[in-house]
C-alpha cells in the first residue's frame, strides 16, 4: 500500500505556516512587478469571497477583508522540506514527486505503526503540527493514491480492486493536473485535452475509463491508453526514492527592516518552534545552531547601497531540543552582540545529533540539567563578558601559565575497575603459610623501612620551597649592570624596593614563532633585603617589549 500528502493551495499554506494568525482570513497570494501584481494563490476562503486566480492587484481592492502576500519562494523551499521530514519520519521509501505532492511506501509497517487507517490520521496529524493542513490518500498504488488525493478533501482509504470506482467521480482537470508533468504537458495542450474530451462528452473518470482501449489507442496515442490506466486506478510503478538529506533550516525575508531585538524574539521563537518540530518527527536534537541575518547598509548619502551578514553560533555542549531554551540563549547573546543594524531576512539552521542517553548512577554525583546549566552560563558570560566563563584548559605550549577558558562541558565520571580478589587471596594465603618467627621478622623489616621512608621524606620536604605566585605580575622597573640586575624598584607596591644582593640566571625561554601571539621569556631569581632578612623572587623580563615583572616570591 502507498500514501500520498497533497498540500492543497500549496503557496498560500507555505506563508500561512509562518504566519499561522492568517488561517481564519481570505489571502491571496500575488507574483509578478508592480504594478502588474496577480494571483496565482487562493485559499477557500478567498475563493468563497468570489476572487479568481489571475486576477490583478487592482482588480482586488474591491475585498477589503483580502489579505495579500508576495508569494515567497524561500518559505516554499522550507515548507517542503518540513513536508519530507514529516513523510520520512513514517516510512524509508519517500518520493517527492512536486513541491506539494509526496509519496511514500506503507508497506510493513503495520506492525510497528498499527492498521492503515491510524497510520492514515496519525501522517494528517503530524503534518498539522508542521503548520500545513493536507489532503491523505492511502490505496494500492501510488498513482492512484496521488489521484485520490488531489481530488479529495481529508483522509481517504481506498481499498485494492475497487479504484475504478472511487476514483469515478474525479472530473477529468483532475487527471490532467496531477499527471502533467509525467506527460511533459504545457499548459495549452493540457487544455486542448480538455477541449478534447469535452467535446466527447467525457466529463468524469468514469466515462474515460469505460472507453474501448482499441479506439482511444487510435485516436489518442499511447499518452491516451496511460491516461485510461490512471483514470481506472490500474497503473503500477515503483516509486522513486529520494535519499535523505538531514538539513533542517528556516528563513524569513521581513518586509520592513527590525531594528530591535522584542520583534526579532518573536519571529525567532516561531522559526525554532519549527525546527524543534521537524527534528522531533526525526527523533534527534540540535548540537549547534546558526543564525544568519542580513542588515540592511546605508551609504553617507542615505541611500540603500547594500547587505551584509551578521552570523552568530551557538554551541551546546549536549544535544538539546527545547525552543524555550534556544530562544532564551539567542537573546542573551544578541544582547552581548548586537547586530548593529536593520535586519531585512533572517536565516537559522541547525546541525542535528542524536539524543543524549543518560542513566543516573546511585553512587554518581547529580549534574544540572544542561538546559538549565547553559542558561545559567549565558546569563553569567553576559555579566562579566565573554570568555571568562567556562572551564580552564591548559594550551599545547611551553609558554608559562598559558591556558584558555573552554565552554563549561561536565564530563562523565571515570571508571573505577574492581580490584582483582584473587590477589587478595593468595596475599592472604601466603601470609597464613609462612612461620609465625618469619611474619615476625617480617613486620620489623616493614617498620623500619617505613621509619626510613618518613625520614628520607622530611629531609625532602625541607629542601623543597614553594614559589607563590603574583596574579597578575606586578610590574618592576629594573637597573641592569653587566647584563644583570643590580637594583629592582616594584611600580605597584612600595615596600618591594632596593638592591638586589644575589641573582641567578638567566633562564630564557621562547616559543610559538609562527603565530601572531609569539613569546620570549628571560627569567632571573633574585634575593633582595628585607625587615627579617632576605626575600627571594622570580624577576622576568618579556623580552619583545622589553618590559620587567615581578611574577612570583619564594617561600
Amino acid at each position: 500500500m502507498f500514501a500520498c500528502i497533497f498540500i492543497p493551495d500549496f503557496s498560500v499554506q507555505a506563508i500561512i505556516r509562518f504566519e499561522p494568525e492568517l488561517r481564519a482570513r481570505s489571502v491571496a497570494v500575488l507574483t509578478g512587478r508592480p504594478p502588474l501584481e496577480k494571483v496565482v494563490a487562493l485559499n477557500e476562503r478567498a475563493r468563497q469571497s468570489g476572487v479568481d486566480v489571475g486576477a490583478t492587484k487592482s482588480q482586488l481592492e474591491a475585498w477589503g477583508n483580502l489579505v495579500l502576500r508576495a508569494r515567497s519562494e524561500s518559505q516554499e523551499t522550507l515548507a517542503h522540506a518540513a513536508l519530507l521530514d514529516c513523510a520520512q519520519s513514517f516510512s524509508p521509501e519517500v518520493e517527492d514527486a512536486s513541491p506539494d505532492v509526496v509519496l511514500l511506501n506503507l508497506a510493513g509497517l503495520e506492525p510497528l505503526l498499527g492498521p492503515l487507517p491510524k497510520i492514515a490520521h496519525d501522517l494528517a496529524r503530524r503534518v498539522s503540527q508542521m503548520g500545513l493542513e493536507a489532503n491523505i490518500t492511502v490505496a494500492a498504488n501510488p498513482d492512484a493514491a496521488l489521484l485520490a488525493a488531489r481530488g479529495f478533501p481529508g483522509v481517504t482509504l481506498i481499498p485494492e480492486g475497487r479504484e475504478a470506482e472511487r476514483l469515478g467521480d474525479l472530473p477529468v482537470d483532475v487527471l490532467l493536473e496531477s499527471f502533467s508533468s509525467s506527460f511533459s504537458f504545457d499548459v495549452e495542450q493540457a487544455t486542448r485535452w480538455v477541449e478534447t474530451f469535452d467535446r466527447w462528452g467525457i466529463r468524469k473518470l468514469r466515462a474515460l475509463a469505460a472507453l474501448p482501449e482499441v479506439p482511444v489507442s487510435e485516436r489518442l496515442g499511447q499518452q491516451g491508453i496511460r491516461l485510461q490506466k490512471l483514470a481506472r486506478g490500474t497503473a503500477s510503478r515503483n516509486l522513486r526514492v529520494l535519499e535523505p538529506r538531514l538539513i533542517f533550516a528556516e528563513s524569513v525575508e521581513l518586509e520592513y527592516p527590525i531594528v530591535l531585538l522584542e520583534p526579532l524574539a518573536f519571529l525567532l521563537n516561531r522559526m525554532l518552534e519549527q525546527v524543534c518540530a521537524r527534528l522531533r518527527v526525526r527523533a534527534l536534537a540540535v548540537q549547534e545552531l546558526h543564525l544568519n541575518l542580513e542588515l540592511a547598509t546605508t551609504q553617507s548619502n542615505g541611500c540603500a547601497s547594500c547587505t551584509k551578514t551578521f552570523t552568530r553560533t551557538l554551541r551546546l555542549p549536549t544535544p538539546i531540543l527545547d525552543a524555550k531554551v534556544f530562544l532564551k540563549l539567542l537573546q542573551l547573546d544578541l544582547q552581548a552582540h548586537p547586530p548593529g543594524a536593520p535586519i531585512v531576512k533572517i536565516h537559522l539552521s541547525a546541525n542535528p545529533a542524536r539524543p543524549r542517553a543518560l542513566q543516573s548512577g546511585l553512587f554518581q554525583p547529580v549534574f544540572p540539567e544542561p538546559e538549565k546549566l547553559e542558561l545559567t552560563l549565558a546569563r553569567i558570560a553576559g555579566i562579566v563578558g565573554e570568555g571568562r566563563v567556562g572551564s580552564v584548559e591548559l594550551l599545547d605550549t611551553h609558554r608559562e601559565g598559558a591556558f584558555a577558558v573552554r565552554h563549561f562541558a561536565p564530563a562523565e565520571p571515570a571508571r573505577v575497575e574492581p580490584k582483582v580478589k584473587s590477589e587478595v587471596r593468595q596475599s592472604g594465603n601466603r601470609k597464613k603459610d609462612t612461620p609465625m618467627q618469619e611474619n615476625d621478622n617480617a613486620c620489623e623489616l616493614e617498620e623500619k623501612l617505613e621509619g626510613n621512608v618518613e625520614e628520607n621524606a622530611k629531609e625532602q620536604m625541607s629542601a623543597v620551597i614553594a614559589l607563590r605566585l603574583f596574579r597578575p605580575p606586578l610590574r618592576a622597573s629594573v637597573t641592569l649592570r653587566e647584563a644583570k640586575p643590580v637594583r629592582m624598584r616594584c611600580l605597584e607596591r612600595e615596600d618591594i624596593a632596593g638592591e638586589i644582593l644575589w641573582t641567578a640566571g638567566p633562564w630564557r625561554s621562547s616559543g610559538d614563532w609562527s603565530e601572531q601571539e609569539g613569546w620570549s621569556r628571560e627569567e632571573w631569581d633574585i634575593a633582595m633585603p628585607a625587615d627579617n632578612g632576605l626575600v627571594l623572587y622570580r624577576l622576568v623580563q618579556d623580552k619583545l617589549s622589553g618590559n620587567w615583572f615581578l611574577e612570583g616570591t619564594y617561600d
